[in-house]
């Protein structure tokens, strides 16, 4: 199989009709964002990226996170929203479900997060935690202004810089900002930081495959060049409109189910290790086209435990979504079913079987249960959950989020929405010019 398969047959009879009037508005999205003549084109910069990206900034990053896995034993991400969420869903995709219940390896840190949040319970944990340990900082921010991590990375300075010595923290701590311009970027030149560059023509949510989820992901212990390599690959096969580009196809099916009624789009995984994976994509369709009173609505379940919770309002309730499920071909371990003499739990009949076998027919009889209430469903397959694999999954994504947003009629590449709570915020803290 291919490492990423996309099928439609149970949505399309749906939105058949929808599905083949879409075919130009698709095809010309695609030539729009090719183009760059659509609105937001200042912020295309993510189109060619993996193609463009050159090795030496690879080595690079890699020497970075060599030196960083050496010399601490954490390393905390200092982001919000795409500064922190595409790492956190490779490093989860990838990581052992128990990482963090295991003490840290001689150069392989823990990776954690801060400045996703203003809780201050959060923060103080953090603080206990990191006492007296070897920890370092990658801090993540255009500006240097934007609050949530600023008041993060103000206090996890301050604790670095007493434990390590400031001398020796400036060595531990990375700042991935704006170019020439902004606070961190200022305070980078005056300590003496490493930095790496946000490029000015790539939003945050589309920043995973930069410096900003490159970095993090390599501390973590992954092989950022088989990410790069999978991303470059499903660039070159989404490039031009046809029946094979799934990233067309995906924006197309979407789109005609929105038009057909279909206003809520539920991101389903049946592997636990892809929770972030979905927090990352509700957040890159969610900004991207929620706006001028349009979108379709981006939620995410974790199956077969929210079958248990959610299953019943997706079986029932509002006939008003349509499902997407990523499906994992190659479980990476083999572990069967034991039998039992006594077979109390009557579970027997399973004996023998891989525990992904059984997992496979829970999501068969649930996309059958779904589509016979009434509920759309495509269905992703990826071959495995590796590098190169989720390098293509990323781009494959945030390809068909651009041809969607353009279907869409909006400007996928703005969040003027996201200033309002900002506006408001700052009025009620008595900020300076507010």
């Amino acid at each position: 199989m291919k490492s990423i398969e996309l099928n439609i047959e149970k949505a399309l009879f749906f939105a058949e009709k929808e599905f083949n009037a879409a075919k130009d508005d698709a095809r010309q999205a695609i030539t729009t964002l090719e183009e760059g003549s659509g609105a937001g084109n200042d912020f295309l910069g993510w189109v060619k990226l993996p193609s463009e990206t050159p090795a030496e900034l690879l080595d690079r990053i890699n020497a970075t996170a060599a030196r960083l896995q050496e010399n601490c034993d954490y390393v905390v991400c200092v982001g919000i929203g795409g500064s922190y969420l595409g790492a956190k869903a490779v490093n989860t995709a990838l990581a052992d479900n128990f990482e963090y219940y295991y003490a840290p390896e001689p150069k392989r840190p823990k990776v954690l997060y801060a400045g996703q949040n203003i809780g201050e319970e959060y923060t103080a944990e953090l603080e206990k935690l990191l006492t007296g340990k070897r920890f370092g900082i990658i801090v993540i921010s255009k500006s240097g202004t934007t609050t949530e991590p600023a008041i993060a990375f103000r206090i996890l300075k301050e604790q670095l810089e007493k434990q390590a010595g400031k001398e020796a923290a400036k060595d531990l701590i990375v700042a991935i900002t704006d170019e020439k311009k902004g606070a961190l970027r200022t305070l980078a030149t005056q300590e003496g930081y490493e930095t790496y560059v946000i490029p000015d023509n790539v939003g945050g949510r589309f920043s995973v495959l930069t410096p900003v989820g490159l970095l993090p992901i390599a501390v973590a212990g992954h092989d950022i060049k088989k990410l790069m390599a999978g991303a470059v690959e499903m660039e070159k096969s989404t490039l031009r409109p046809n029946e094979d580009n799934i990233a067309e196809t995906y924006a197309r099916m979407r789109n005609a189910l929105y038009r057909s009624g279909k206003k809520i789009e539920i991101l389903a995984n049946f592997d636990p290790k892809l929770h972030y994976f979905g927090e990352w994509w509700k957040q890159l369709y969610g900004e991207s086209e929620g706006k001028e009173g349009k979108g379709i609505y981006p939620a995410a379940v974790d199956f077969t435990t929210d079958l248990h919770s959610m299953g019943q309002w997706i079986q029932e309730g509002e006939r008003t979504i349509f499902e997407t499920v990523i499906s994992v071909a190659k479980p990476a371990v083999e572990r069967r079913v034991p039998s039992d003499e006594a077979n109390l739990d009557g579970l027997n009949y399973l004996a023998g079987k891989r525990i992904d076998e059984v997992n496979k027919m829970a999501e068969l009889g649930t996309q059958m249960a779904h589509v016979d209430g009434g509920v759309p469903n495509m269905r992703i397959v990826i071959e495995s959950l590796d590098e190169h694999t989720l390098g293509g999954l990323i781009y494959f994504f945030e390809k068909a989020c651009g041809i969607s947003g353009y279907m869409l009629g909006v400007n996928p590449f703005n969040q003027p929405g996201v200033e309002a709570y900002k506006k408001n915020m700052f009025t009620l803290l008595k900020k300076p010019g507010y």
